[in-house]
């Protein structure tokens, strides 16, 4: 089993226990590591109450990740708390939920707008915030999807947004290298998730997904925790600036 004690782990998009990010969470914290857990604002803080009580040990900030005075102030909490981070993990994604139902040429300038302020450009405040406090070096890992590489349906700005976001891990990668901090991007499968469900047809692209993977099953979130304890542990060093695919071989099929 991987050993990150002694380490502190700042995770961003659990909303809810079916999230990726608290599948994330979970084998962070039972490698050892030191957990932080964001909310978004105080009436999500009940949830994140909850999740912190099944997490013992574990503690909670409120931050949204559009806002900037708040990820300052968030880090300044960090500092002050743990005085360094090893690992941060940003699992945030958020387009209107009308740019996810019409076909994309109808993306409204708004909407492209918030959708790539809110899951692409977090992840470059956020990194320029946690760098400082990673003196140790570390590992920043965001989540990634195939409609960045590939057109999925109904997926729309969000695809345009993981693109970006790819993309920006690659700059990152380059910008944060010599301070020993590695940054990379896991691509995962489609999941069931609570952010999932806003995309039009997510159980036929399930299903899809299921018959044409060569594993022929769906991921499950459990798996893309493993991945993202390995890109947190020393197994990884090497390793930056990559997406990596967790999505039972699905993207290496043709047809």
């Amino acid at each position: 089993m991987m050993n990150l004690e002694g380490r502190v782990a700042i995770v961003f998009g659990i909303a809810n226990k079916r999230s990726i990010a608290w599948a994330i969470a979970q084998k962070l914290q039972a490698a050892g590591a030191k957990l932080a857990i964001t909310y978004q604002n105080e009436r999500l803080a009940v949830e994140a109450k909850d999740l912190i009580d099944a997490l013992p040990g574990t503690d909670a900030f409120q931050c949204d990740v559009s806002n900037d005075s708040e990820i300052t102030s968030l880090f300044d909490q960090v500092k002050s708390r743990y005085g360094k981070i090893h690992t941060l993990v940003h699992s945030v994604a958020y387009a209107p939920a009308d740019e996810l139902k019409n076909d994309f040429i109808f993306t409204t300038r708004e909407g492209f707008r918030i959708a790539h302020d809110v899951s692409v450009y977090s992840l470059i405040a956020l990194a320029r915030a946690a760098s400082p406090l990673m003196t140790d070096g570390g590992s920043i890992i965001t989540m990634s999807y195939y409609g960045a590489e590939k057109v999925v349906p109904r997926y729309n700005v969000m695809g345009v947004a993981k693109a970006a976001l790819e993309a920006s891990v690659r700059y990152l990668a380059s910008d944060l290298g010599p301070q020993k901090i590695r940054v990379n991007a896991i691509s995962a499968g489609p999941i069931k998730t609570l952010a999932a469900r806003g995309i039009s047809g997510l159980g036929d692209m399930l299903k899809s997904h299921a018959e044409r993977a060569p594993l022929k099953r769906n991921v499950e979130t459990g798996e893309v925790g493993d991945t993202a304890l390995y890109l947190a542990s020393d197994l990884s060093t090497a390793i930056t600036g990559e997406t990596i695919y967790v999505d039972c071989g699905y993207n290496i099929m043709g047809f």
